[in-house]
């Protein structure tokens, strides 16, 4: 790597604060020439310093075809046999199943093998999220039902094979890895990783399909136990990373467009918002739009990421919770701590065909409701980077191996105590085929109170896939139209 390559990399790292320029393909940095000195001279003598990994060898992504899933995880069960081998996943649709009913549970005749309570839970420590032993410490009546192991993950085979060309040639952005990837598309970019930080964009590369529609409700159970629906709203939802034949080239700067309209509740009917998501942060920050009906306008709304607190999320939820993880990694560094067998929700089809009323409890979820049973998940610890500010300034995300989604994700405050626990849940779509990260439990461990965010139980068409939508769909102009009606 060249000296002016290596600056630029350091210098989008987030090292010093990072100043936007006018134009949005022109980030720059201010530093010190001393660092500027040390800089240089790293590079003129042989960098020692690793800003940019460059792709695996062909040697090592062959092991995608043996020991290793196509996606990049362990083909083999675990010692012990309660982990099974992976055997291609599920492909097909449950017996029964009518395309845009919901998709029916293949195990609903399994019984639970084992329960984890609040007076056993310590013996199970090693497989727990710190958010989860922090509800058991809270609630004695928590628990979780722990079933047979199924591994049901799989992937159309063009994504696999996108994923195997991805694995030697996808790298960092020459801003830093924590401001893009490049040379990937159309599947996880790195199913080998080698830092923490790729496997955050590998949670945010997963795959949902190339395009969806939904409709969803979100709602907050407040510290006294009210249940509250705080959002309706119909989304529609396109990855053009994930369009057919697509290239690294061609897909464009933002991998994700999402646009959502409430109808509910009254007071809420009509608000949209639409957000756009940059592969390269640094050099296409996020866009995002909100409409306002009593405005009867679009609005630019750069706040609408981070930790900015969502308006139906009752100060629990902020927008960077969505989906346990979403948006831009630049504010955090991310120390991968490997990988361990836990327990966590797989499976969950039941569960997003249970009423709301069945499951939303008082304090917590019901947990007659959820299904866990033991996978192994990839361990990432985010610390706030340096001159960057969040609301959680450490996070410890729990990444599936099989899916690259994540299914936990506990969070600190900024004086060190647990203060929320994001828990979500595993639906197979084996139409598709995938599993997806579904409906998300987002728990205030400390005043108490949880949101049930991306309900789409009781929908007749959950989780519809859908072909591309036009890119007229996400401009700020149809949001507008959509807001009025």
């Amino acid at each position: 790597m060249g000296a002016m390559a290596i600056l630029k990399a350091t210098l989008g790292q987030g090292g010093g604060t990072t100043i936007l320029a006018n134009h949005p393909k022109r980030p720059g940095t201010s530093g010190q020439r001393l660092v500027l000195a040390i800089i240089l001279t790293s590079a003129l003598l042989g960098p020692t310093l690793h800003f940019a990994r460059a792709a695996v060898s062909p040697d090592e992504a062959g092991r995608l075809k043996t020991s290793l899933t196509p996606v990049g995880a362990e083909r083999a069960g675990n010692a012990a046999g309660t982990i099974p081998p992976w055997t291609g996943g599920e492909t097909s649709p449950a017996l029964g199943y009518v395309p845009g009913e919901a998709r029916p549970d293949p195990f609903k005749d399994e019984k639970p093998i084992f329960s984890i309570t609040a007076a056993n839970f310590r013996n199970y420590a090693d497989q727990l999220p710190e958010g989860q032993k922090a509800l058991f410490a809270k609630y004695p009546d928590y628990r979780m039902d722990v079933y047979p192991s199924h591994r049901t993950a799989a992937l159309p085979q063009a994504v696999y094979d996108n994923i195997f060309a991805n694995a030697t040639r996808a790298k960092a952005a020459d801003e830093g890895i924590a401001y893009g990837v490049t040379g990937a598309v159309g599947g996880i970019p790195f199913p080998i990783p080698q830092s923490g930080a790729e496997v955050i964009w590998n949670h945010l590369l997963a795959y949902w399909g190339a395009a969806r529609e939904d409709n969803i409700r979100n709602y907050v159970v407040s510290s006294d136990g009210t249940l509250e629906l705080s959002n309706q709203y119909h989304e529609i939802i396109d990855f053009p990373y994930y369009y057919p034949g697509a290239t690294p080239d061609s897909y464009g700067d933002y991998y994700f467009l999402r646009r959502e309209v409430s109808d509910g509740p009254p007071g809420l009917a009509g608000r949209g918002y639409l957000v756009w998501s940059a592969s390269n942060i640094a050099r296409h920050p996020v866009q995002a739009w909100q409409y306002l009906p009593r405005e009867r306008r679009v609005r630019k709304s750069p706040l609408l990421s981070y930790d900015t607190p969502t308006p139906d999320g009752g100060g629990i939820e902020s927008f960077d919770d969505y989906y346990i993880f979403s948006g831009s990694p630049d504010r955090y560094e991310f120390k991968l701590l490997g990988k361990r067998e836990m327990y966590i929700p797989y499976n969950n089809n039941r569960f997003h065909a249970t009423a709301i009323a069945d499951i939303a409890g008082p304090r917590h979820a019901n947990p007659a409701a959820l299904r866990y049973e033991l996978h192994r998940v990839w361990v990432v610890d985010a610390t706030l980077a340096p001159g960057k500010h969040h609301l959680a300034p450490h996070r410890r995300f729990y990444i599936d191996e099989d899916t690259w989604f994540a299914v936990y994700a506990d969070a600190w405050d900024a004086d060190g105590r647990l203060w929320k626990f994001s828990h979500g849940t595993m639906y197979m779509v084996p139409d598709l085929p995938a599993v997806v990260l579904a409906s998300e439990l987002i728990y205030d461990l400390q005043e108490g109170g949880y949101v049930f965010a991306f309900a789409f139980n009781n929908e007749r068409a959950p989780f519809k896939p859908t072909p591309p939508h036009s890119t007229h769909e996400f401009s700020p102009d149809t949001l507008a139209a959509e807001g009025v009606r």
